[in-house]
């Protein structure tokens, strides 16, 4: 059996395309897998708070010296960094905000990119002082834009920093398995968005089954 970890980033509710499709994802995957669990976190309607003095200060330094201020600070953070060992499986929704991601989403990968917990220092290594923790894990992501043709080769490539900022962040912590699967043309509408909206509902039946 393996745990999933679904994620939505939009702050929007029933007229999001991207909690749409993760719904749909693990709706089809829980078909597919009836034994698999799910853990569900909407950093989007619940936003994380950002990284602040104290919880740098809690963050690089070891349990042992946290004082109950220090201990308050990062509570939080690990418990979400748990979370996100816990599972084998990521589902994450994430609107394209201004060619990249929402700033709680940022938020939530901060909270999450722990030294010592999801990448390791080493500044003995010159070659590589930074290692990833996190292996053997598969995430899908996908996206919501209210353009198109942010794939290699489109009129928009050069504006996408979504895909490559995820694919950084995460292959950093170690997770370099990474389906994306895009709705795009929001502000389009009509048929573009609809084919859009086909052809990601297509790709989740494929990747399920795959």
């Amino acid at each position: 059996m393996a745990h999933l970890l679904q994620i939505d980033s939009s702050p929007r509710g029933e007229r999001s395309h991207s909690r749409q499709m993760t719904t749909e994802f693990v709706m089809q995957w829980k078909q597919a897998h009836p034994g698999d669990t799910v853990t569900y976190r909407d950093i989007g309607r619940n936003p994380v708070p950002h990284v602040d003095e104290l919880w740098i200060a809690a963050a690089f330094s070891s349990p042992e010296q946290h004082t109950p201020e220090l201990h308050e600070a990062i509570r939080l953070s690990d418990q979400l960094v748990d979370e996100f060992l816990a599972a084998d499986i990521y589902v994450i929704g994430v609107p394209m905000y201004n060619f990249s991601v929402p700033s709680g989403f940022k938020a939530y990968i901060d909270q999450i990119a722990r030294v010592g917990r999801t990448w390791l220092f080493e500044p003995e290594d010159p070659e590589m002082p930074y290692k990833p923790l996190v292996h053997h894990k598969k995430m899908f992501v996908i996206t919501a834009r209210g353009d198109g043709g942010y794939d290699s080769g489109g009129r928009n490539e050069k504006w996408n920093h979504q895909d490559p900022y995820i694919k950084t962040v995460f292959a950093f912590m170690g997770i370099i398995d990474i389906s994306f699967i895009h709705v795009e043309n929001d502000e389009f509408g009509g048929q573009k968005l609809a084919a859009s909206i086909a052809n990601a509902q297509a790709k989740i039946i494929e990747l399920v089954a795959a």
